[in-house]
């Protein structure tokens, strides 16, 4: 699909980004018994790996991560900074009691900037925020038979018009499933922790933050552009069966296109070091 989106100056750029891993992953268990969902493994890489990975590779300098269930093990993981880019925490101690909506209203005082915002069962190609870094967007892909959530709609130049909960109704028009991440200006992100303040208020802890965006886009509080995913590799890693498709889609190792095909990347110990591996070539001697 041809992506017609809002040109951006370079200054517009977004380098700080929003994980929400607060919750305790009960259906990846028994995987998530002693660690947070975002540790587990695909093909020898966490998630929080891959993630981390692909934020340095697109230039981010700040992460703050909203933790709650096993927090230590995200600590520890991960400390105060990779790389270039410093790392903040805040905890949510409600986290077992509450849904994503309030793990997103904990990061009201500490986001003062544009932001990209994510959650941390995610996998996907480095190349796929190319389209995400700038503000006010959001990422989707066409609804397939697997797939379930809320839905979107959008207009010709990909302004989002609607959300919907149910994936079967309208099905005459072209729907895409919300990926899970956004990316928000720092007038709209003011916008929002309005509307979430309002929910908190009222005691409506345990929606999903999409029922708040869904209604701002709906009230014109909130103005989204799409950013379709059609042909790229991601994948949201709920259940022991999401993980197992997972590991078919993303290897350990990572190809970069130039290098010899004997030379490949693979994960280090540490999240954020890679390390350069060389496959010996090996070379057949024909007898005669």
């Amino acid at each position: 699909m041809n992506i017609n989106l809002r040109d951006y100056h370079e200054s517009d750029r977004i380098t700080t980004a929003l994980l929400l891993a607060a919750g305790t992953g009960s259906r990846l268990f028994p995987l998530t018994k002693n660690s947070p969902k975002c540790l587990t493994l695909v093909n020898n890489r966490s998630i929080l790996e891959r993630l981390i990975f692909g934020l340095k590779q697109q230039g981010f300098k700040r992460l703050v991560i909203i933790t709650g269930y096993q927090e230590n093990c995200i600590r520890e993981y991960l400390g105060t900074k990779s790389g270039d880019m410093t790392i903040e925490y805040i905890y949510s101690p409600l986290y077992d009691t509450t849904n994503n909506i309030y793990s997103l209203w904990m990061a009201r005082d500490i986001i003062n900037e544009p932001f990209l915002l994510f959650e941390s069962d995610l996998i996907f190609d480095t190349s796929q925020l190319d389209d995400m870094i700038f503000p006010d967007r959001m990422a989707v892909a066409p609804m397939q038979p697997w797939m379930n959530g809320t839905t979107i709609t959008f207009d010709q130049l990909q302004q989002v018009k609607s959300f919907q909960n149910d994936t079967t109704s309208n099905l005459e028009e072209i729907r895409y499933k919300t990926v899970n991440i956004y990316s928000f200006s720092l007038l709209s992100w003011h916008a929002i922790v309005e509307r979430l303040n309002e929910y908190i208020l009222k005691g409506r802890v345990n929606c999903y933050y999409e029922t708040v965006f869904s209604e701002m886009v709906a009230d014109g509080n909130l103005s989204l552009q799409a950013v379709p995913f059609d042909n790229k590799l991601w994948y949201e890693i709920d259940t022991i069966e999401d993980l197992a498709e997972a590991k078919k889609l993303f290897p350990s190792s990572i190809k970069i296109t130039g290098l010899p095909d004997n030379i490949f990347l693979r994960a280090s110990k540490r999240p954020d070091q890679i390390e350069l591996k060389i496959k010996p070539k090996i070379t057949h001697k024909i007898a005669g």
